[in-house]
């Protein structure tokens, strides 16, 4: 046993002189006043505490017999230091746990796998990491964009911060964000995950100056095409045409948004599936107030201001012209009452004061 530890103690030793050597070179030298708490992920076990908040080149400028006789550091934790500082010759933050042995392709697989099929995990994100996704933040000028605007459902993330914008945390490391006032880990989550989609989405993106890069949700993209192809066209869309191009693309973003309950309410109203339903109708159904109903369907809009805020102009510009025009409003009944639905501006449904 004693042979055994002796060995492991080496291998250590070793390690530590090596990673010394390397991390002491020229090109090393912008990571030597960090702290190695930058290197460590949230879920890493048996972290040499003492040493979190020492800088890279405080550490190598000790001696390892130093090191390795501070109090509370045994040869587990040590040896965490020297993972941690080999984390630090990585020009890629890291992504894994410091326990986990698995060889290099097999973790490559496994991050494809969860990238592509599994929900997100923030407690891979290392302040390393963190700093990467800032950068691509900043690289393409995408501060501005807002979280609701990017995440992947609006149910995952409160209404007080959907309309906050990337660079309101951009100032903040990954552990000044869990200490915010009212940041639960279901709130940082969701707000890690979403610079995570950008910098997946951009980090291999070429800066051009003639050329810049306009994040949508996916969605958006064929309504615009839709309506812009409307307000050309000399034709009126018949009702099927603006069903299956503008209301059901809208519907499905609303359950993905907002859920079942005001999927199917707003679908009864629209008269997706039958004749259109009154306020009236539809709280009786539900055994609630039409001012409970109202609450409800206004979501839409919420909704839709922050996922698709071009939708307002572009739809008034299409009700405009079919006004214009002259259009019956038989002709346009579905495209007015779903532009009342999700755009309303500053009107309310068209019958809320007549108690329909």
């Amino acid at each position: 046993m004693n042979k055994v530890t002796s060995v492991e103690d080496y291998k250590i030793v070793s390690n530590f002189q090596a990673l010394r050597k390397q991390l002491l070179e020229d090109k090393y030298s912008d990571r030597l006043e960090k702290p190695l708490a930058y290197w460590a992920l949230p879920n890493d076990r048996r972290l040499p505490m003492a040493f979190l908040g020492r800088t890279i080149k405080d550490l190598l400028a000790t001696p390892f017999e130093e090191l390795s006789a501070t109090p509370g550091i045994g040869q587990k934790k040590i040896s965490s230091l020297v993972k941690l500082l080999s984390r630090a010759t990585k020009d890629s933050p890291p992504e894994v746990p410091i326990g986990d042995e698995a060889t290099e392709a097999e973790r490559v697989v496994e991050k494809k796998k969860t990238q592509l099929t599994g929900p997100f995990d923030p407690s891979i994100v290392s302040e390393a990491l963190w700093s990467q996704w800032i950068e691509t933040v900043h690289k393409h000028d995408v501060g501005h964009e807002k979280l609701g605007r990017l995440a992947p459902t609006l149910q995952a993330l409160p209404t007080v911060i959907w309309h906050t914008p990337l660079s309101h945390y951009m100032d903040y490391s990954v552990s000044e964000i869990r200490q915010l006032r009212t940041h639960g880990e279901k709130r940082v989550r969701v707000v890690l995950e979403v610079f995570s989609i950008v910098h997946q989405l951009l980090a291999d993106a070429g800066t051009e100056s003639h050329l810049s890069i306009r994040l949508v949700p996916k969605f958006t993209e064929p309504l615009e095409r839709w309506v812009l192809q409307a307000l050309e066209g000399s034709e009126v869309p018949s009702e099927e045409e603006v069903r299956d191009n503008l209301t059901i693309p809208l519907l499905n973003q609303t359950k993905i948004d907002a859920g079942d309950t005001i999927h199917e309410l707003s679908e009864g109203r629209l008269g997706i599936s039958g004749a259109p339903q009154s306020v009236r109708q539809q709280s009786k159904r539900m055994e609630v107030t039409r001012a409970r109903v109202y609450q409800l369907l206004e979501e839409c809009s919420k909704v839709m201001s922050v996922r698709w805020p071009e939708g307002q102009q572009l739809l008034a510009s299409l009700v405009a012209k079919y006004q214009g025009e002259g259009v019956p409003k038989d002709k346009t009944r579905l495209l007015l009452a779903t532009v009342e639905l999700f755009f309303p501006g500053k009107r309310r449904l068209a019958d809320e004061d007549t108690g329909a």
